[in-house]
């Protein structure tokens, strides 16, 4: 019961803050936020507030840190992938990678970084916690000369989900 609470009043503050227009809420939006607020906690009472893992500021922090490199790693991958589309440079395939991810939650974030990144997309995970990428560019060669080979499709996203989310 408190990890919906908990889950619900940060849903609601959220929803104030994106609400927020330069004047006080209507009655109307106060009910809306109240009841995506509860619905919101209902749904994600057992991810967000685990053990009060995600609850914890320091996270939050870390997560708003990553943004930078996130939006760099993004802004990089378009222009990746429009050279591409333009030149018609495109090899494509899957790629297994073992991120070495403890958690289900931190495997989810990396996996959701990877399909936000224009090239890239998450397909799968196996139950040793492996991701199975599909990649616009797959370079076999650069691939068995990293010694992580996770780090051309997916940059340092594996090293922030492990802070943010394990």
């Amino acid at each position: 019961m408190l990890a919906f609470i908990g889950t619900t009043i940060f849903c609601f503050i959220v929803w104030l803050t994106l609400t927020f227009n330069g004047h006080m809420w209507g009655t109307d939006e106060i009910i809306a936020g109240i009841f995506l607020s509860v619905v919101g906690g209902i749904a994600a009472r057992k991810v967000f507030v685990k053990d009060f893992k995600m609850a914890n500021p320091k996270r939050w922090l870390f997560f708003i840190a990553y943004l930078g490199p996130f939006f760099y790693q993004m802004a990089k991958a378009n222009f990746d992938v429009a050279y591409r589309v333009i030149t018609g440079k495109i090899n494509p395939g899957i790629v297994k990678m073992s991120p070495g991810l403890k958690s289900d939650t931190a495997l989810t974030f990396l996996a959701n970084s990877i399909t936000l990144t224009p090239g890239t997309l998450s397909v799968d995970t196996d139950d040793e916690k492996n991701l199975y990428v599909h990649w616009i560019n797959v370079d076999e060669e650069a691939l068995k000369k990293m010694p992580r080979p996770c780090e051309p499709v997916c940059s340092t996203f594996p090293k922030w989900a492990r802070r943010v989310a394990e």
